[in-house]
């Protein structure tokens, strides 16, 4: 009698599992998406303690680190390299690849303020180096059009530099007249800076920065041409229309252009924290 009702228990049991199976079976399936959060930048500080105390070795290595996985086939990895070389800057702002790598990955990726920060910090570390305020003289004029404070700058560096002082000191005097086609001395210097990169990895990302602002010069010549005809610019596709340009230029860092106070600029990156402050 208790085997017969044991098993009539076993058969209920099983069925309501049967049933409840089948149940969800009908039942659509919701996936909870996964969150992974940003790269861990291990801050100043704590870099110092791990490496006994030595900044400059932490330097060293965090900026080794930085450059073998901050870029890769897919591209840059900005929002990362942004708080990392930041990191690197605030243990030694003297560092010679990182302000080097902060102008060509950074600045000219979109992150300008973030870039500058890195040079700028260089400029006042590096007191024999004419390069670094050479590198920031140009982004003031370039990318935020201040020619006065990229005059007083560039005059720093032809402190420093014997050789190029009368360059330096010309290229202010122009600046500061506004007699300099900026866009084209940027494009020499990136080319520059390209053609001296060792990295391969390195070299493909500034040439895609050399294309970007190469569709950049090209849009500026059809914009000047437009307005001697038909009045000031207010949109691209303007240029297109009055046949100007075949097409909008392709920016191979998916950016793109606008126009911002009536003259046509690269867009800059939007670092989710890192915004910029009015």
């Amino acid at each position: 009698m208790r085997s017969r009702h044991a098993l009539t228990v076993a058969l209920l049991g099983l069925a309501l599992f049967v049933g409840i199976a089948a149940w969800r079976a009908q039942q659509p399936v919701t996936l909870t998406p996964q969150f992974f959060s940003d790269r861990v930048v291990i801050p100043a500080p704590l870099l110092v303690a791990l490496h006994g105390g030595d900044r400059f070795l932490a330097a060293d290595l965090e900026t080794m680190r930085l450059a073998a996985t901050g870029l890769d086939d897919r591209g840059v990895d900005t929002g990362y390299l942004v708080r990392a070389q930041r990191e690197v800057a605030r243990l030694n702002p003297c560092h010679e690849d990182n302000y080097y790598l902060a102008n060509g990955l950074l600045t000219w990726g979109g992150a300008v303020e973030e870039g500058n920060d890195v040079l700028r910090a260089a400029v006042e570390c590096r007191f024999w180096d004419e390069i670094p305020p050479f590198f920031y003289g140009i982004n003031l004029a370039f990318f935020q059009r201040n020619n006065e404070e990229a005059a007083r700058v560039l005059e720093i560096g032809a402190q420093r530099s014997p050789q190029n002082a009368a360059a330096m000191r010309k290229l202010a005097v122009m600046l500061r007249a506004e007699q300099f086609a900026d866009e084209r001395l940027a494009l020499n210097y990136l080319i520059q800076q390209r053609d001296s990169a060792a990295d391969p990895k390195l070299q493909d990302m500034l040439d895609k920065r050399v294309i970007r602002l190469q569709g950049l010069i090209a849009l500026r010549e059809a914009q000047r041409r437009y307005e001697q005809e038909h009045g000031p610019l207010t949109t691209l596709d303007q240029l297109v229309a009055r046949h100007l340009i075949e097409s909008l230029p392709t920016d191979p860092l998916r950016l793109g252009y606008e126009i911002r106070d009536g003259r046509i600029e690269l867009k800059k990156l939007k670092i989710a924290g890192l915004e910029e402050q009015p």
